[in-house]
C-alpha cells in the first residue's frame, strides 16, 4: 500500500527577478514499511524533497499525499499537526537540549505527540538504557544521534525522515546507526527514508531514487539488499 504520493510535484523558489526549480514535475510513490534511499549530488533538490514530505515546506504546483491526506492544501498549524503526528526527523546533527538528560531528550516528544511510545523503551531499543541520566555532552556523536533516532522514534510516527544520518559517525558507528534504521522498517513497518552521498548505503535499500537537476533519474526496487555489515565505507 502505498503511504507516500507524490503527484507532478514542483518547488521553485524566487529571489528577486530570479527562480530556481528546485523540483520539477515530480512524481513519485512510496510503500509502507519499506527503507528508501535518495541519491543525488549537492543542489539536485534531496532535501527539498525531504522537507516536502515532511510538511517543513509546500510545492509551488502538484500534489502530495501521505496516508490518504493531502498535505500540499495544508494551513501552517495542520501542518504542524501533521509533523507532530506522522512524521519524524534525524539529521546529521543530533539537535539535542544541552540542558536536558537523556531521558528528557527523548520524553519531551510527549508534549507534542497525543499517540508517543514509551521514551525508556525507545532509549533501549537504541542500546543506550544505562545512559538515562547523562546530558548529551557527555555522549559520544554515535550515541547523540542514536538518542536522536530515539526521540524520533518515541513520536511513533508512521514515516521517518532522515538527512545524512551518518554523515558525522565513523564508519563503525554509522553502521550501527543504519542497523538501527533498517531495523525500524523491519520490525516496526515504519517507512524509512535516507538522503544520502553516499552511494553504499543504496546498496542495503528496499528502494533506492536517483535525483538530479529536480528531476527523478531512476526509481529502483531492489530484491535482495545487502545487510548494514557488507557496506563498503
Amino acid at each position: 500500500m502505498a503511504i507516500v504520493e507524490f503527484k507532478n510535484v514542483t518547488r521553485i523558489y524566487k529571489s528577486g527577478d530570479h527562480e530556481q526549480k528546485a523540483l520539477d514535475g515530480v512524481n513519485l510513490s512510496l510503500e509502507e514499511g519499506k527503507f528508501v534511499v535518495v541519491l543525488g549530488p549537492s543542489g539536485a533538490g534531496k532535501s527539498t524533497l525531504l522537507n516536502m514530505l515532511g510538511g517543513l515546506d509546500s510545492p509551488t504546483d502538484g500534489t502530495i499525499v501521505v496516508d490518504g491526506k493531502d498535505i500540499s492544501t495544508l494551513t501552517n498549524n495542520e501542518l504542524a499537526d501533521y509533523r507532530a503526528s506522522t512524521v519524524g526527523f534525524v539529521f546529521q546533527f543530533y539537535n539535542l537540549i544541552p540542558t536536558l538528560t537523556v531521558y528528557e531528550n527523548v520524553a519531551l516528544v510527549k508534549e507534542i505527540s497525543k499517540d508517543s511510545l514509551s521514551a525508556k523503551k525507545m532509549i533501549e531499543e537504541v542500546g543506550l538504557l544505562d545512559h538515562l541520566n547523562n546530558f548529551p555532552a557527555e555522549l559520544s556523536g554515535g550515541e547523540q544521534q542514536r538518542i536522536s533516532i530515539a526521540r524520533a522514534l518515541a513520536k511513533n510516527p508512521k514515516i521517518l525522515l532522515c538527512d545524512e544520518p551518518t554523515g558525522a559517525l565513523d564508519s563503525e558507528t554509522g553502521v550501527l546507526v543504519l542497523k538501527l534504521l533498517l531495523s525500524m522498517a523491519r520490525n516496526y513497518g515504519k517507512t524509512i527514508v535516507v538522503v544520502t552521498h553516499n552511494q553504499n548505503i543504496a546498496k542495503m535499500a528496499d528502494v533506492v531514487i536517483r535525483v538530479k537537476n529536480g528531476k527523478i533519474k531512476s526509481y529502483e526496487e531492489q530484491d535482495n539488499p545487502i545487510s548494514a555489515d557488507e557496506i563498503e565505507w
